[in-house]
């Protein structure tokens, strides 16, 4: 009898699992017909990049937009919309740097340069000295002070072209320019050369963040990005002449902290309004372009999140809360400040999506979570096929997201096909025109999709044997 019984409930297990696929399935088409035939993000996207602009923490731009997302969201008609109130670093650029290679006295050769974000300007009449290419911070520990004091250290470590995943290639050099100047500084070095972080060569200069930690306030040096163009024009020019010289001037400055604020959203869940699902990206951006790709994309879709929920029609189970972080660029102070809020709380956050790799073509996630949770999402892979959605790996979510995890929640991040992402990332060229209407739409709908299937299902074994109680 027992056995009968057994059976009996894994034949309606089943027969359910089944009916949930197929409902699955047409919700699906539903939110992807509505973000490609009627979707938010595109017209959103629009107005903050080429109405508001660049939006570097602190920024006038950073300001209008945490103002423009809070009234759009209120528009949509969700249970609450509110600031999160976080103060950030004001760094500012100021005039164009400008930078030259001397290969004689009067004889100079003009090259793109721009400051690394959180580097001090240099002198008023600028620098001027011998300049001496390393790859690695190995390098100048070989070099040691007799070759490298009073000198600019030039890094020109490229990207690794070879690797599928430029992530991992972006990864792999990324140390040179948010430490270059820490270690160039242990052996007398006048400033910081360093190799945009771009697997194309163009005469695009890339800016980013970079630190100073550990560095006595007079012994920091200046340090600034230079085009990967002018980063092998100049390593072939100091092979023919390892004497020539090198010439920047740049203008920026650290001003005081400013506030500056998250802009958060929730549609409250008639299920479990105590169990918190996150989706977001970061409001702020470097200043050289409109922060299009890094990461308005984010934004707008995050957004577009919870309107494409909320005309579908579901009244979601847990309370989904779209989060736009300020301040991931040069600080991450957003992402920590709602952590700790939430902490503070108590509030149980059992997911969270982070868009922040662009907004181009998706194809997939990556999931930080146990093992169990991820053979869960393993089972939804079938759905997201005819969408060509392929990627689900384990692996890191989103600097912003991150400080959530906890020893069971999963964090995860959207993954777009990542070929052309570093072509824009923190350059000048990272604009809207650069952004293609259907693939932001498809990376809304995608993030849509998987919220659903999260809040439907919950997020380990536990939490949907509860659901399917109710």
């Amino acid at each position: 009898m027992k056995i009968i019984k057994l059976a009996c409930v894994l034949f309606c297990v089943l027969v359910f699992q089944n009916s949930v696929s197929q409902s699955d399935e047409a919700f699906l088409k539903t939110i992807y017909t509505q973000s490609l035939t009627n979707g938010k993000s595109y017209d959103w996207l629009n107005h903050l990049s080429n109405q508001i602009g660049s939006r570097l923490s602190g920024s006038l731009g950073a300001k209008k937009a945490v103002a423009y997302t809070k009234e759009e969201l209120e528009k949509l008609g969700i249970d609450k919309v509110w600031l999160q109130p976080v103060m950030v670093p004001r760094w500012v650029r100021g005039a164009k740097e400008y930078a030259f290679i001397e290969t004689a006295p009067g004889k100079t050769t003009n090259v793109n340069i721009c400051a690394l974000g959180g580097s001090i300007a240099t002198p008023a009449l600028g620098i001027k000295a011998e300049i001496v290419e390393v790859k690695s911070f190995e390098d100048l520990e070989k070099l040691g002070q007799e070759h490298i004091e009073g000198k600019i250290v030039f890094f020109n470590r490229p990207m690794q072209a070879d690797l599928i995943e430029t992530f991992n290639a972006y990864g792999g050099c990324v140390n040179q320019r948010y430490q270059g100047a820490v270690e160039a500084s242990k052996y007398g070095a006048a400033g910081v050369i360093v190799r945009s972080m771009n697997l194309r060569l163009d005469d695009l200069p890339h800016t980013g963040s970079m630190t100073y930690k550990g560095v006595a306030v007079k012994n920091r040096i200046p340090s600034a990005a230079i085009s990967t163009n002018d980063a092998e024009l100049l390593s072939t020019m100091l092979q023919l002449n390892s004497n020539i010289k090198f010439f920047f001037k740049q203008n920026c400055k650290q001003l005081p902290d400013v506030q500056s604020y998250n802009v958060i959203g929730e549609i409250t869940g008639s299920e479990f309004p105590k169990e918190y699902m996150v989706v977001g990206g970061h409001l702020d951006s470097w200043d050289l372009g409109d922060g299009s790709h890094d990461d308005g994309a984010g934004v707008v879709q995050s957004m577009d999140v919870l309107r494409l929920l909320k005309i579908s029609g579901i009244k979601p189970k847990r309370s989904i809360r779209v989060v736009l972080f300020m301040n991931e660029e040069n600080g991450l102070r957003g992402g920590k400040k709602y952590a700790e809020v939430a902490k503070n709380k108590g509030e149980n956050h059992i997911f969270a999506l982070e868009s922040d790799a662009g907004g181009f073509t998706p194809r997939g996630f990556s999931f930080d979570c146990t093992d169990a949770a991820f053979s869960q999402v393993l089972s939804w892979q079938a759905l997201f096929k005819p969408y060509l959605i392929h990627y689900f790996e384990k692996g890191g979510s989103g600097a912003d997201v991150g400080p959530l995890k906890t020893s069971n929640n999963v964090l995860a991040g959207l993954r777009p096909d990542s070929q052309r992402y570093f072509d824009h990332h923190h350059a000048s060229n990272d604009t809207f025109d650069a952004v293609n209407k259907r693939e932001l739409e498809l990376g809304a709908a995608t993030m849509t999709a998987l919220v659903y299937l999260f809040d439907k299902y919950g997020v380990n074994p536990i939490s949907k044997s509860k659901d399917l109680k109710n």
